[in-house]
């Protein structure tokens, strides 16, 4: 009995600390110092949210900017499904994915005869990311500038304003947000 009450005291103190205290801090100072981030990283066109800046959308149309091919089954960009490919390199349909992906980003795109940049033709890690390559969205450029009647140096220009630059000697690239790309398109009508 004697080790009973110190035992129940600690139950509902760390239950106190860990359950209430927290959470409740950790959720206000984020909610103090980074609101955006806290809530999601939502966009919004007008009034409404439309996604996040942190998880891809599946964007087919001709008149929009594809993002990275989404490995969460059939659902695309479906993130309680994130998840790799997991195919090895070597492994027969990992090859034949990327075949019908190249063959479908040529047919969308016939003014591009160069080589598909990879992120356009691969999965990444999580199957989630809402980011492509300054050269993937280069790719896509004439297809987009021609199914919305705007002169390609337009859509460059949204490219360049909407590139999310890499911090210059430190590690990563510059990447573009699809959903925000496709975004600042719809803003122009």
């Amino acid at each position: 009995m004697t080790y009973l009450r110190p035992a129940l005291v600690m139950l509902i103190l760390l239950t106190l600390i860990t359950g209430i205290a927290y959470p409740l801090l950790t959720t206000g100072l984020a909610q103090l110092l980074f609101p955006a981030a806290a809530n999601g990283s939502l966009l919004y066109q007008g009034d409404k949210a439309v996604g996040s800046a942190l998880i891809g959308q599946n964007f087919m149309r001709a008149d929009y900017f594809w993002g990275r091919p989404s490995a969460t089954g059939d659902s695309a960009y479906n993130p309680q499904a994130s998840a790799g490919s997991n195919l090895a390199a070597t492994n027969p349909a990992l090859d034949k994915a990327i075949a019908e992906r190249a063959a479908q980003l040529r047919q969308a795109n016939p003014a591009m005869s160069g080589p598909i940049p990879v992120d356009l033709l691969t999965a990444s890690g999580s199957g989630l990311d809402p980011q492509i390559s300054i050269a993937a969205a280069q790719y896509q450029l004439a297809r987009v500038a021609a199914a919305r009647h705007l002169p390609p140096e337009q859509v460059a220009k949204l490219i360049d304003d909407n590139t999310d630059r890499a911090t210059p000697n430190f590690m990563g690239e510059s990447v573009v947000n699809v959903l925000k790309l496709n975004l600042a398109l719809d803003a122009l009508k």
